[in-house]
């Protein structure tokens, strides 16, 4: 790793209506944070000062007209909306999903160029931001789609060693059972298995499986999804090597604390998993995106439309996921460099008993 530049975290503004502004000047009201990376906005600096105006927030930031222009030790911010733009504290607004949207755009432009090393994005309107550009059930799918170059992605929740990842996202719960396969299970499984591998440097990682039905299916009296579905996906990946278990009847398992055993967990769909993740992490819990080649983390709230410009936004949450985001992205310059320049394998001399290794050995074909 020769480059000792900061890390340049691209952060897209998210709903300018929300609390978007809010956790990110306070997160970077402490001067320590820019130690650490180089934080470039994608956003509007107009409204950036509004907010900041109306919550009293005392930090202080840069415009920058491009992300080359990006200064270490100051908050940059790159304009990408228009600046007729109209604010709507806490209202659901056309304005609030088309600047959603230019800010993303943007960020995935300069990451595809090399730009910013890894993206943070504050949460946006789901509605809102839906346009003939932009036709997903969220920030996952879509940046799956324009950075992902073919790879799937994996949603997983993450409060330091509790990681919570989905089988299926954002579909309607009647969907649910028709779209879980084998398949799809052993899918997300092997990106599980290799995130935690890669992005969290965990040897051996020990993944815990949900059940899909209350009590496990009760051997097929409540569903059999999970005998001929959940099991088989498990069977196929422990017979891979992997360290698999379950499935788990959800309510036991998290009400236990049986959680706290396994590296992570995979829950069959959205609210099975984050309902007890945020019930447990929600201050300081970390949405990642995991599987693509873009290091890509956000907060685990939302808008929080009910308390913008009250001043209490907790920004704890958006801190740990650029905390994140650096760590994922050192964690794979890591495993680049290991791979770049693998140990030299080494020898025992077979033709007599000293048992010496003979390390300048070469292996021949």
């Amino acid at each position: 790793m020769e480059d000792k530049r900061k890390i340049r975290v691209g952060i897209t503004h998210g709903d300018i209506n929300g609390i978007g502004y809010e956790v990110i000047l306070k997160a970077f009201s402490e001067m320590t944070m820019f130690d650490l990376c180089t934080p470039i906005v994608y956003g509007s600096p107009k409204v950036a000062a509004y907010h900041r105006k109306a919550l009293d927030i005392s930090t202080n930031f840069t415009i920058v007209t491009s992300a080359e222009e990006a200064q270490d030790n100051r908050l940059n911010i790159l304009n990408c909306v228009d600046d007729e733009l109209k604010v709507e504290l806490s209202k659901p607004t056309a304005d609030g999903g088309k600047a959603a949207l230019a800010a993303l755009e943007k960020a995935l432009e300069d990451y595809q160029e090399g730009l910013i090393d890894v993206l943070v994005t504050a949460p946006i309107n789901k509605h809102t931001i839906q346009s003939d550009s932009f036709n997903f059930p969220g920030h996952t799918e879509y940046i799956e789609e324009k950075a992902g170059e073919g790879n799937k992605a994996l949603m997983i929740l993450l409060k330091g060693d509790f990681r919570m990842a989905l089988a299926t996202g954002h579909i309607p719960v009647r969907d649910i059972a028709s779209t879980l396969t084998k398949e799809l299970i052993v899918e997300k499984l092997e990106i599980f298995h290799r995130s935690l591998k890669q992005d969290f440097g965990i040897d051996s990682p020990r993944i815990a499986v949900l059940s899909l039905n209350p009590h496990a299916g009760d051997n097929g009296l409540i569903g059999d999804e999970e005998r001929n579905i959940i099991k088989p996906a498990i069977d196929e990946m422990v017979n891979k090597g992997m360290h698999c278990f379950g499935p788990y009847p959800a309510d036991g398992f998290m009400g236990s604390g049986n959680y706290s055993h396994f590296d992570g967990i995979l829950a069959m769909y959205h609210d099975q998993g984050l309902a007890p993740f945020k019930a447990l992490a929600m201050d300081e819990g970390v949405n990642y995106t995991a599987g693509l080649p873009i290091v890509r983390t956000s907060p685990a709230h939302g808008t929080a439309y009910d308390i913008v410009g009250q001043g209490i936004a907790e920004e704890s949450s958006f801190r740990q996921a650029i905390y994140t985001a650096m760590d994922v992205y050192r964690n794979r310059l890591v495993e680049k460099e290991i791979h770049a320049r693998p140990l030299r394998r080494q020898y025992y001399e077979k033709r007599d008993d000293s048992d010496k290794l003979k390390l300048d050995q070469i292996e021949e074909d």
